[in-house]
C-alpha cells in the first residue's frame, strides 16, 4: 500500500474525525457552563475561575459516531465499543461522585474480559532472542486483562498537566496506524483496513481535542476520557494483531513515571492507587518549566518513540530501545530527586 492508496482509502474518516471533534468541543464550551458541566478548581487548590470539564463525553461520542460511519460492525467491534462505553461511564460517574478505587477496578475488570470473551486478546508475545511464545486460552485471557488495566490506568495516571493525555493519545493511535498500514509487516493488509480505520479515528479525535486541552486549557476531558484513551489504545494494541511492544515502546515514559510512583506509595506504605503530585510532570513543573514546555517535550520524546516503534522491525531492536529507555528514566528520575531539594 503506497501512500495514494493510504490517502485515498483513510482521509476521510480522518478529516471527519477532526473537523467533528472540533466542533463537538466548540459546542461543549458554550453549552457546558449552562448545564453546570464545570470543574472544581477549588479543590485541587488552583486560584483560576471554573472551566468546562468532562470533555471525555465528546471524546466518547466523537469516537463512537466516526467509528459507526466507517468501521463495518463486527462482533470484535461491538465487543471493543461496549468496553469502551463501560469505561466511558464509570470516568463519567467517577468524575461526578468520586467512586471508591475498588468498584473502578471491577468495573475495569469486566471491560476487559468483554475483550477476551470476544477474542480480542493477546495470543502470543514475541520475546528477543527467544522468539515467538504462544499462550493458552487462560494465559491469554490474564495478560490481555493485566495489559488492558496497565494502558488503561498508565493513560489515566498522565493526565496530570493538561495536554499531555490527548498529545500521547494521538502519538500512539497514529503509531499504531502507520504499522498497521505497513506493507512489510503484514501478508494481508486488508485485515488491518478495520485497525487502521480505528486508530485514525481515535487520533484524529484526540488531535482536535488538543487544540483546546494545551496549556492553557479551555476544557478538560476528566477520568471520562483519560480513561476511554487508556482503554482504547489497549485495545487497539491487540486487535486484529498483536502490537504490545509497540505500544509498551511509544508509552514507555508514561509506564515506567507509573511503575515508579507505585513502587514509590508501596514502599513508603502508601495506598498505591491514591493520587499525588510526585509524577514526571509533576517534578518537571517543581523545576520551574512552564507546563507548555512540559507537554512539548514530553510529546516530543513520545513522538521519537513512536517513530522509532514503526521503524524497528526486530524484537531485539525494541527490546534495546526499551534498556535505553529504562536507563534515561532511571537517571532522570535520580535527578529530579535530588535536584528539588539541593534548590530548596
Amino acid at each position: 500500500m503506497n501512500i495514494i492508496e493510504i490517502v485515498s482509502q483513510f482521509w476521510q474518516p480522518a478529516v471527519f474525525s477532526f473537523v467533528f471533534s472540533v466542533v463537538a468541543v466548540l459546542v461543549a464550551l458554550k453549552f457546558f457552563p449552562r448545564l453546570g458541566l464545570m470543574d472544581r478548581p477549588h479543590l485541587y487548590g488552583h486560584k483560576r475561575s471554573p472551566i468546562p470539564y468532562y470533555g471525555g463525553l465528546i471524546l466518547f461520542f466523537v469516537f463512537m459516531i466516526a467509528t459507526l460511519v466507517f468501521v463495518p460492525l463486527s462482533s470484535q467491534l461491538i465487543g471493543l465499543l461496549i468496553g469502551a462505553a463501560m469505561i466511558a461511564i464509570l470516568g463519567f460517574l467517577d468524575d461526578l461522585f468520586n467512586i471508591s478505587p475498588f468498584v473502578r477496578i471491577i468495573v475495569q475488570f469486566l471491560a476487559a474480559l468483554v475483550l477476551v470473551f470476544v477474542k480480542i486478546g493477546v495470543l502470543y508475545i514475541n520475546l528477543p532472542f527467544i522468539g515467538m511464545v504462544e499462550f493458552n486460552s487462560l494465559l491469554s485471557a490474564a495478560f490481555t486483562v493485566f495489559w488492558v488495566l496497565t494502558i488503561l490506568n498508565t493513560m489515566n495516571f498522565v493526565d496530570g498537566v493538561s495536554g499531555l493525555n490527548s498529545g500521547v493519545t494521538f502519538v500512539a493511535a497514529m503509531t499504531i496506524f502507520f504499522l498497521s498500514v505497513n506493507p512489510l509487516l503484514h501478508a494481508d493488509l486488508a485485515s488491518q483496513v478495520p485497525v487502521a480505520t480505528l486508530s485514525l479515528i481515535l487520533g484524529m479525535t484526540a488531535l482536535g481535542f488538543l487544540i483546546f486541552d494545551f496549556p492553557k486549557p479551555k476544557i478538560l476531558m476528566g477520568d471520562t476520557g483519560s480513561t476511554f484513551f487508556g482503554f482504547m489504545i489497549a485495545g487497539l494494541a491487540i486487535f486484529s494483531g498483536g502490537k504490545v511492544a509497540t505500544a509498551f515502546l511509544v508509552l514507555g515514559i508514561p509506564i515506567l513515571d507509573m511503575l515508579w510512583v507505585v513502587l514509590r506509595r508501596i514502599y513508603r506504605k502508601q495506598r498505591f492507587w491514591k493520587g499525588d503530585m510526585k509524577h514526571l510532570h509533576h517534578r518537571l513543573l517543581d523545576l520551574g518549566w512552564s507546563a507548555q514546555k512540559v507537554v512539548l517535550i514530553y510529546l516530543a520524546v513520545t513522538a521519537v518513540l513512536g517513530t522509532s516503534a514503526v521503524f524497528l522491525v526486530s524484537s531485539q531492536q525494541k527490546f534495546f530501545m526499551l534498556i535505553g529507555l529504562g536507563v534515561f528514566m532511571s537517571l532522570l528520575a535520580a535527578a529530579l530527586v535530588f535536584v528539588p531539594r539541593r534548590a530548596k
